[in-house]
């Protein structure tokens, strides 16, 4: 599975968000698409749009939250791209990646935002609807100075898995995703042999133990229906 992540910030370099972002997915497969660098004078090139779209399986928007709704350049993208892409957007998925500067629980009946960001963002669940797409949970990334190092990684290591789990999130495909990422990683197999094989092994025991607890669980559920 290929991911695009089509990014639309005005001042990304002095993001924080952006560029924890841009670090955690230059780790993966993924494409990073910012909008503003490439389309300075929001001249979109058409073509070249949509051959990127045709190219991928996973489409994300990744943009900070500017009065509930995105940047200025992902809306001249959608406007210029949307209606030629229906070819190529079936049967894909679409993502958001959106950062705010207030607390997710301040998006709630009651809170300072009053609604969800579900509720914010019906557009683009419409379009993924329209274009016959499959819509992702939305990924926020709240507060980012306030986060503590701990945090930042937990957030890190769930946006690279919205980037690249090909299931629906589950421990099982989270346990593979990370057993993967461990054969991969050249780095620690070079430095830390035994180190890695310790950590794989004991995420194969987890992955083993879920799987026989949750057929425990089916069973036991069985037989109470």
């Amino acid at each position: 599975m290929k991911t695009l992540i089509i990014v639309s910030h005005p001042t990304i370099d002095t993001s924080l968000n952006q560029q924890f972002f841009k670090e955690a997915s230059s780790q993966l497969s993924t494409t990073w698409h910012h909008l503003e660098a490439c389309y300075p004078d929001g001249e979109i090139d058409l073509q070249a749009e949509l051959a990127l779209l045709k190219e991928h399986d996973r489409i994300i928007f990744q943009f900070p939250f500017y009065w509930y709704s995105a940047p200025a350049h992902l809306k001249m993208w959608q406007d210029q791209v949307l209606e030629a892409a229906t070819a190529v957007l079936s049967g894909k998925e679409l993502g958001i990646v959106l950062t705010t500067g207030v607390s997710e629980k301040e998006y709630q009946a009651g809170g300072k935002e009053e609604y969800t960001i579900s509720e914010y963002l019906r557009p683009y669940q419409r379009i993924a609807h329209k274009f016959q797409m499959t819509f992702l949970p939305p990924f926020v990334l709240a507060q980012f100075m306030y986060l503590t190092q701990e945090q930042r990684f937990e957030r890190l290591i769930s946006y690279q898995q919205y980037l690249t789990l090909v299931e629906k999130p589950s421990l099982i495909n989270r346990i593979d995703w990370f057993i993967e990422r461990f054969a991969q990683n050249e780095r620690i197999k070079e430095k830390a042999p035994m180190k890695q094989q310790m950590i794989e092994t004991m995420l194969e025991e987890a992955k083993e133990n879920i799987e026989d607890l949750t057929f425990i669980l089916q069973e036991m559920k069985g037989k109470t229906l």
